[in-house]
């Protein structure tokens, strides 16, 4: 079992940054590779960020890309989402997942384990 607490949300202003955390407990943390997800009002959630179990690869969704940065400490056993030139339609609640695969599982959304969320908002 792992348990997965994300932290870091909040309200900023467009073109802002924020950095989200998510701490994870339980099983090897280091035997999982992570991702990031996100949900705004009225749509599905998507898929954001992952990063693989070294850290040695990363991926992100078109939407994102040269704006977040995914990266993880296994001694800390966090991965952590660093946003940058936020725009309004980055808001959302933003949930972290580990996975035991990587690839199409992140499309899927087929991980194993989700965090409960945190909100981040971005104002115009």
């Amino acid at each position: 079992q792992v348990q997965l607490v994300e932290s870091g949300g909040g309200l900023v202003q467009a073109g802002g940054s924020l950095r989200l955390s998510c701490a994870a407990s339980g099983r090897t943390f280091s035997s999982y590779h992570m991702g990031w997800f996100r949900q705004a009002p009225g749509k599905e959630r998507e898929f954001v960020a992952a990063i693989r179990r070294s850290g040695a690869s990363t991926s992100y969704a078109d939407s994102v890309k040269g704006r977040f940065t995914i990266s993880r400490d296994n001694a800390k056993n966090t991965v952590y989402l660093q946003m940058n030139s936020l725009k309004p339609e980055d808001t959302a609640v933003y949930s972290c997942a580990a996975s035991s695969g990587y690839g199409s599982v992140w499309s899927r959304q087929e991980t194993d384990y989700w965090g409960q969320g945190t909100q981040v908002t971005v104002s115009s």
